[in-house]
């Protein structure tokens, strides 16, 4: 694998995007599927069937949806859920398809549901129905479509309607968390993109830290670069840890925030079980933001389990705040 460095960019995230198979790492079921199915759309002449993938943010869903459209040599045009608020927006985009484009629609869950019924033979049968006028006098009008395929990504999965989540014949890929060794090899990829000497130990500390997920990871690197930036020193296990430090992670990567609401439960709540109204109140935190960005990893660590009584700290929780 031959990386050049990159020493002026302006749009680090897109910079430092796999362009080529052997550049992803990771997920390694989920790019054997997809090599199987493109290189049989390819020996065919067609286009691929349509994907959708989920997963957590940050785990590389639109990155996989740029390295089809390069195995096909095929365009791609990306939009997203919210974008798209009427009929005609869709219309829109779906009549400027060229034959073997790739269409990706990132956050699809939040489509509305009337744009999912003009999708439905779109992704079908290749055809748009268009109604035109009112009462009486209306008619339907049907466009033929090139030959295309649809790349979806969500993080939500069960608000995707089942007749939408059914037309992806592709194939439904989970896109899984990262292994601690996964995250080191992607950092070590970056930092040769961004020209930063880095240890093995260094990029490994960074990976402890990086909640499984390469977006966090790059994110972090950016900011232990400019740590020894800064601090004239070079990227060490010892200076990536003092950066990490400054910017309040702790050695599983957990935030002061993950760790105000074990200490919450821990102190005011005797460990729990406690309901996530009243955590959220304790907190001055939305219940959505504890259920969404908080909770997920810390159950996923064993710090913290949900029933159905409420939440409570495990006793791996109690041994990582020091507690008895």
């Amino acid at each position: 694998m031959s990386i050049e460095p990159q020493n002026d960019i302006t749009y680090l995230d897109k910079s430092l995007r796999p362009t080529v198979w052997g550049d992803y790492i990771g997920q390694a079921s989920t790019k054997q599927n997809l090599q199987i199915l493109i290189n049989a759309a390819r020996e065919r002449g067609h286009p691929p069937e349509h994907l959708l993938f989920y997963g957590p943010p940050g785990l590389g869903k639109t990155t996989l949806a740029y390295l089809i459209a390069e195995e096909m040599g095929a365009q791609i045009k990306v939009t997203s859920g919210p974008a798209i608020e009427k009929v005609g927006d869709l219309a829109s985009i779906l009549t400027n398809l060229s034959p073997g484009d790739i269409l990706f629609i990132d956050e699809v869950h939040r489509l509305n549901k009337l744009i999912e019924e003009v999708l439905y033979p779109a992704m079908e049968s290749g055809s748009l129905n268009i109604i035109l006028g009112k009462g009486p006098g209306a008619r339907v009008i049907q466009l033929d479509l090139p030959p295309f395929t649809l790349v979806a990504a969500t993080t939500r999965l069960a608000l995707l309607s089942a007749p939408l989540r059914s037309r992806f014949s592709g194939g439904t890929f989970r896109l899984e968390l990262y292994q601690p060794e996964e995250i080191a090899q992607i950092i070590k990829r970056s930092a040769l993109l961004l020209n930063i000497e880095l240890e093995s130990e260094a990029a490994r500390a960074i990976a402890e830290r990086s909640r499984c997920t390469p977006r966090i990871a790059n994110h972090l690197l950016k900011r232990c670069r400019d740590f020894a930036q800064v601090s004239k020193t070079t990227l060490t296990r010892e200076s990536v840890n003092d950066c990490l430090t400054m910017l309040g992670l702790d050695n599983l990567g957990l935030s002061p925030a993950d760790r105000l609401l074990l200490e919450t439960l821990v102190d005011k709540f005797n460990g729990g079980p406690v309901g996530v109204g009243t955590l959220a109140t304790a907190l001055s935190e939305e219940e959505d933001t504890i259920e969404d960005v908080h909770e997920p990893y810390l159950i996923q660590l064993g710090l913290l389990e949900r029933t159905p009584r409420g939440r409570v700290v495990t006793t791996h929780g109690y041994k990582h705040l020091g507690r008895l």
